[in-house]
């Protein structure tokens, strides 16, 4: 089954410096319909002008990535990590007990666009950690490559929970099909650009949950980058 969430059904935050769209319920946008699916919690699609940003705020007990599109993105923290995260980068940070960061945009002239996901992780309580990797376009090229896993498998970023993350880029003929292991649950953004999904048209910030498909056919892209989640089948991430 295919559930679509459109884009333009997103709950916006639009403030003199920041434009954000959030696929789920966050801050002050809250629709008990929109709490997130199995252990995904937050998709918040930012645009931070320039010389501008997050002051320093604190997290705990949860997996926080940010998956930049354009631009560049200042992370400080108080593991005294200081990182910019350009295009390709993938940064992912286990807040565990507690860690506090501020995030700007790195740019005195551009703006900078970026993917941040909260995932729920089925531990509390561990130690805080940072980690941060570039995955070269070209291995994401008419496929889906993977990039956040469990135990770090094929190079991938560890997470505190059993959730995949795959990301893509489809242009032209490119097709791809993603086998799911039966008794999942899967969750695709497109981050940018045109695509198929299951004979399925999503373009750039729509949303699918997926349940009972034993598999994701993704075509007829058009500078498409999309992100898969491989989920455990429950409904709410609140619920452990």
């Amino acid at each position: 089954m295919l559930e679509i969430r459109s884009a333009n059904a997103r709950g916006i935050s639009d403030l003199e410096w920041l434009y954000s769209q959030h696929t789920f319920s966050f801050g002050s946008y809250q629709d008990s319909e929109q709490m997130g699916f199995s252990d995904l919690l937050v998709i918040n699609e930012d645009r931070v002008q320039p010389a501008r940003g997050f002051a320093p705020h604190s997290h705990d007990n949860m997996e926080i990535f940010s998956y930049v599109l354009e631009g560049a993105l200042e992370h400080r923290d108080s593991m005294e990590t200081a990182s910019i995260i350009r295009p390709g980068d993938v940064q992912i940070m286990s807040a565990g007990t507690g860690i506090t960061h501020s995030e700007h945009n790195a740019s005195a002239y551009e703006p900078v666009h970026f993917l941040q996901i909260w995932i729920v992780p089925d531990r509390l309580g561990v130690k805080p950690r940072y980690q941060q990797h570039h995955f070269d376009p070209a291995k994401k090229r008419g496929c889906l490559h993977l990039i956040i896993s469990p135990h770090g498998e094929h190079r991938s970023l560890s997470i505190h929970q059993d959730v995949r993350v795959f990301a893509g880029l489809f242009d032209g003929d490119e097709q791809f099909t993603l086998p799911l292991p039966e008794n999942r649950y899967a969750y695709v953004h497109v981050a940018r650009g045109l695509i198929e999904l299951n004979n399925y048209p999503m373009g750039a910030g729509d949303g699918m949950r997926v349940r009972d498909e034993r598999e994701l056919r993704f075509d007829h892209g058009q500078a498409a980058e999309v992100l898969v989640f491989d989920l455990r089948p429950k409904e709410l991430p609140y619920e452990r």
